[in-house]
């Protein structure tokens, strides 16, 4: 397995990452800024998550949005 210490999502998993997104912004925000259905209607980690694994551009925007909340916090 890549060690890559400079990469901020090494060692974070989609769930951990979605997670804490909810946790810190809420359903709400995360729909209004990433314009996807799961977050919209009746969401769910799980409903979110196979969706984002399946779905490149949905979860370039999530890790995009999950970096920005790390960058803000140090």
């Amino acid at each position: 397995m890549d060690h890559n210490p400079n990469n901020p999502l090494h060692g974070i998993t989609l769930e951990q990452l979605l997670s804490e997104l909810v946790d810190h912004y809420g359903w709400e925000y995360l729909g209004q800024k990433i314009t996807i259905r799961c977050f919209q209607q009746d969401p769910s980690i799980s409903s979110s998550l196979k969706f984002l694994r399946k779905t490149p551009w949905a979860r370039t925007k999530v890790e995009a949005m999950y970096i920005k909340l790390k960058q803000s916090q140090s």
